[in-house]
């Protein structure tokens, strides 16, 4: 299910954190069964790894993990712990096959949060990580404020945690400081000294998430976390339909995901957070192949290529020519022929006037069927004069 680079094969894993990260955007809440169908739909689409839950939460968050840990999804199943024995414990009760094993390596985040030392934060990260590797479970261990650390004491922190039993290191820019040029050198630098496997888990507090992923695995790693419609903490995390869409059409690589279910799952996800979709949202958003600008939509009707950077069904959508203030003749024209209405150049003309004052007024775009009832306003107008 892995997106592969077809230069050198190498394949980057996806690992969606909706059902953790995601939830824990100030405010969501996801019901057990909503919870249990993005975890379905996911594993449809062909996401690598799903991190569900929090299982030392107990209660309906503990019941939803094991529900969906039960369903023999194709998706791996991950759940969040602490650097703590009796969280892992909760997380094998839950019957995952992995787990994320969270813990600050910063200097910020060990003096002022943990009140410790990196000693101590070695020693609990070793003990975590060799229980969870004993009883057979896949391990991430979760760097929290990474991007905040020092550089030595991270290849140390890795390097320990490869030592001890664990699959690969979470790179966490928790607080979304990093810039793509500069995140690449730390990447770079992290993976050459270490040679373990890195996940990217990339906050968008600066709007620059998705490009951060894409620089983590130009520089070496190979997961990338992300949510449905980049969900998350504060501004979000890197988004699911994003990431997989750059691979796809921006850097040509060999996907298994079915990208044509992006709309379905990120509406349905917007939904039960109860947060809108928005109009303008990246690759998923209405008004991704919407044009209206006369030029625009002129170059869209004489060929789509001229103005979109792939096809709308490739996920989800649909081609819309909207018609209100910026329209331009061809437009018009080609909007009547749906309605069976052959229009010549003057009555192009004089229905694009009453669109353009009337959407003025309206500020928005026409509905097909004030269009219609215009046009029989034009013709009465016309018959009058």
């Amino acid at each position: 299910m892995a997106i592969i680079n077809p230069e050198n094969g190498k394949k980057i894993y996806i690992v969606d954190t909706t059902l953790r990260d995601g939830e824990q955007t100030a405010g969501v809440v996801f019901a057990n069964a909503e919870k249990v169908a993005i975890a379905e739909m996911l594993s449809e689409l062909g996401v690598d790894q799903l991190e569900v839950g929090i299982p030392t939460m107990g209660g309906d968050e503990k019941r939803a993990i094991k529900n969906i840990a039960n369903r023999n999804l194709k998706s791996s199943i991950m759940a969040w712990n602490r650097a703590v024995i009796s969280d892992i414990e909760e997380s094998i009760d839950c019957g995952v096959d992995a787990v994320a094993i969270s813990i600050s390596v910063s200097d910020i985040h060990i003096k002022h949060k943990l009140k410790t030392s990196r000693e101590w934060v070695l020693e609990n990260m070793v003990k975590s990580v060799e229980f969870a590797k004993k009883n057979g479970l896949y391990v991430s261990v979760n760097g929290e404020d990474a991007s905040r650390a020092d550089k030595d004491f991270l290849v140390q922190f890795m390097n320990t945690a490869k030592k001890a039993g664990a699959d690969r290191f979470r790179y966490c820019d928790t607080v979304g400081i990093m810039e793509p040029f500069r995140l690449k050198k730390d990447i770079e630098y992290l993976y050459k000294n270490t040679g373990f496997d890195i996940e990217m888990h990339t906050h968008n507090d600066f709007g620059m998430a998705t490009a951060n992923a894409l620089a983590g695995t130009k520089a070496g790693a190979n997961h990338i976390g992300v949510t449905v419609n980049g969900l998350g903490e504060r501004a979000g995390n890197a988004a699911l339909e994003e990431v997989i869409m750059a691979f796809k059409i921006l850097l040509c690589h060999d996907t298994n995901f079915d990208t044509k279910m992006f709309r379905e799952v990120s509406e349905y996800v917007s939904r039960a957070a109860g947060r809108e979709l928005p109009p303008w949202k990246a690759i998923v958003g209405d008004n991704m192949f919407a044009h209206e600008s006369g030029i625009h939509a002129d170059g869209a009707i004489k060929n789509p290529k001229n103005y979109e950077a792939f096809d709308p069904k490739v996920v989800g959508l649909e081609r819309q020519i909207v018609i209100g203030k910026h329209s331009g003749k061809s437009a018009i024209i080609n909007k009547f022929k749906e309605y069976g209405i052959e229009l010549n150049k003057e009555e192009a003309e004089g229905i694009l006037d009453m669109v353009r004052a009337i959407a003025v007024r309206l500020k928005r775009s026409l509905f097909d069927k004030e269009l219609v009832r215009l046009y029989k306003e034009y013709k009465d107008l016309k018959a009058r004069n």
